[in-house]
């Protein structure tokens, strides 16, 4: 009976001792990213960086920009990261979505590029020109034509005027709205199509590529700076806050720079 009651005693050690070993690492704690688009090396970087913190932030790829946002909103994913400030603003004034600024993270100069012409001043009449179909990317196009010359937009409409805010059109170019995701495709189809950075980046265009690129005015008062959002009650969460200040550091910054080569470039102080 001593024998038996010292074995059973050895084998339950074994045990425990076997679970500690088991759960010796506490499992990391897993943020889900919504993000558009499938570029997103810096992450790996922030990740890196969070490794110390015992959290991972998990990519959620969406297709399309009307999706991400809707998800946070609902629960399905804790931050996103691929939208600017206009963009949001504009969503939670249609849709009420009750999210805010966690921080900001990069600026992506929109470009205009072509199969066919290399310079934008080689735009003839009639030309088409595609572009993405929302207010905030769409305006910012029509600003981003107007500085190239090509045509002036009201200037009451602010920095998301329509087509029916242009005011001058002397080449009597026909824009064609659709699905930012689409742009990049829609190339060969017209005269210069402006493509997003994370489009532009997923389908190989780099600046090099570009025809007329923005002017990208610095400064956190940019509406066309990107943010990662989250949940307004979850401005003050913790890991969210450990999230960022791994973004917000020199090592990103350089990753950034190096990965997108000017697609992307760092929006925040290090």
């Amino acid at each position: 009976m001593k024998i038996k009651k010292i074995l059973t005693l050895s084998l339950a050690a074994l045990l425990t001792l076997s679970l500690a070993a088991c759960g010796g690492k506490k499992e990391a704690a897993v943020v889900k990213v919504g993000v558009v688009g499938s570029n997103n090396e810096q992450w790996d970087t922030v990740n890196k960086l969070l490794e110390k913190d015992n959290i991972k932030c998990e990519m959620v790829e969406y297709t399309a920009y009307n999706m991400p946002n809707d998800a946070l909103n609902a629960g399905e994913i804790d931050m996103n990261a691929f939208q600017h400030k206009a963009y949001l603003n504009k969503e939670i004034a249609d849709m009420g979505f009750e999210l805010s600024v966690l921080g900001d993270t990069i600026i992506a100069p929109l470009s205009l590029y072509s199969d066919k012409i290399t310079d934008v001043s080689q735009i003839k009449e009639g030309d088409k020109i595609a572009l993405p179909s929302d207010a905030t990317n769409g305006g910012r196009c029509y600003k981003i034509l107007e500085s190239a010359g090509l045509i002036e937009v009201d200037p009451a409409a602010g920095y998301t005027p329509e087509q029916k805010d242009v005011t001058s059109n002397p080449l009597n170019l026909e824009f064609v709205e659709m699905e930012a995701a689409y742009t990049a495709s829609a190339i060969p189809d017209v005269a210069a199509a402006f493509v997003n950075g994370a489009h532009a980046s997923d389908n190989g265009l780099s600046l090099d590529d570009a025809i007329y690129t923005e002017q990208v005015e610095p400064g956190s008062d940019n509406p066309y700076i990107n943010i990662i959002a989250v949940r307004t009650a979850d401005l003050e969460n913790e890991t969210y806050q450990k999230v960022l200040n791994a973004y917000q550091t020199a090592e990103t910054a350089k990753a950034i720079e190096e990965i997108f080569k000017g697609l992307y470039i760092p929006a925040f102080e290090y």
